[in-house]
């Protein structure tokens, strides 16, 4: 990507709506298989109508995202308001209103609910973890493991743009009220990516580099065999099958999530040898493409699965490499006309306050390099 007037404000809305473009993308199809999406659509390279009912103006398709997208904007949110860096107390304290009372508009619902009547289970827990006063550092214990943290994690990468080990680490304590164990570790990797790819000379190279050199336990090991798979891989649909090979090995969903799971599996549940699903398979697909944004969100959308999730995952790192520039103008309209949002004040917003953090952070820096040199050092 060219150097440009404003990079860090196109990689933030690259990344902001490539995220919301992937989302919306795989979840006309979320937990069909491949073969059920080719006998639906072939392959889904578009903003496709909805899977059952194409005429309807709510439901799954056309333009219209998941909660996944919900949250990253309100975590976004957290992060504006508040002004600064979070941590698991002052998030805690800004999601659970947020979730339980605010009334929004949610697309697939084709009305105005509180987000918390719309999430998933694990994300849900929020909520009553919220309401039922629990220690922020510890809210999670307890929860299903799951992507729930990692798939809304690229806004903590955004504030720490260009600082991989500063994104994860945030991430960790930030997100520690949702997610423990491999949830809370693939979400910290998740922010780790993102913040890479602001780096100006970022690569998928250095983007799996810096996956790699922060991930733990299981998480790191998939990552590893997943990368290596992909490394081998140079075409989104010949990749679906093989990366869920080497998937299956770590993961704790089973082929048939919606009749295999239950109390009977050992799915969601912490573990140091497993890994969510979400985070390595889009980084794979990333590899495959050659960090292309498209061909990312479309194998990540084609593998089926959790496939909002690991589309929305993909592009919202490829769409921080890349930037705006990289993503189609008339997917960017779609989402805003089908989901009533407009992204770009929240980019701006997250810019500004990026370049206030940065400011902060070089300031207090060169304040302990002074400190320091007084003791002799």
């Amino acid at each position: 990507m060219t150097d440009s007037p404003d990079l860090l404000l196109k990689k933030i809305q690259g990344c902001l709506y490539g995220g919301a473009i992937g989302d919306a993308m795989g979840g006309v199809a979320e937990w069909r298989m491949p073969h059920e999406i080719r006998q639906r659509y072939g392959y889904i390279t578009d903003l496709v109508e909805a899977w059952d009912a194409p005429d309807d103006q709510s439901g799954r398709g056309d333009g219209r995202y998941t909660d996944d997208s919900h949250m990253v904007q309100l975590l976004s949110r957290c992060y504006i308001e508040h002004g600064d860096h979070l941590d698991a107390h002052e998030y805690f304290r800004r999601i659970g209103p947020m979730i339980g009372y605010e009334s929004r508009w949610i697309p697939d619902r084709g009305r105005e609910m509180p987000l918390a009547e719309r999430l998933f289970y694990p994300e849900k827990w929020l909520f009553i973890r919220w309401l039922a006063n629990a220690d922020p550092r510890y809210a999670g214990v307890g929860n299903m493991v799951n992507c729930g943290a990692a798939m809304y994690a690229a806004p903590i990468g955004i504030v720490n743009a260009c600082d991989p080990l500063a994104a994860y680490q945030e991430a960790v304590d930030v997100l520690s009220p949702h997610q423990v164990s491999f949830g809370l570790e693939a979400a910290a990797v998740q922010a780790a990516c993102v913040a890479e790819a602001f780096k100006p000379g970022a690569s998928v190279a250095s983007i799996i580099d810096a996956a790699l050199s922060l991930a733990k336990d299981g998480t790191a090991d998939c990552i590893a065999a997943i990368v290596k798979a992909a490394g081998t891989l140079s075409d989104w649909r010949e990749s679906i099958a093989p990366l869920r090979e080497v998937m299956r090995e770590f993961d704790t969903s089973p082929d048939d999530a919606k009749s295999e799971r239950g109390n009977g599996t050992d799915d969601w549940t912490p573990s140091r040898s497993h890994s969510i699903e979400e985070v390595p398979v889009a980084l794979g697909f990333l590899v495959v493409t050659g960090g292309d944004f498209e061909g990312t969100i479309m194998g990540a959308t084609n593998y089926g699965r959790d496939n909002d999730s690991i589309a929305g995952m993909g592009g919202a790192i490829a769409g921080a490499l890349h930037g705006i520039d990289a993503l189609r103008p008339d997917w960017v309209a779609k989402i805003n006309t089908a989901n009533r949002i407009d992204l770009m004040p929240i980019a701006g917003d997250l810019a500004d306050l990026t370049r206030v953090l940065q400011a902060r952070q070089l300031a207090a820096a060169q304040a302990r390099r002074d400190a320091f040199e007084q003791l002799g050092g």
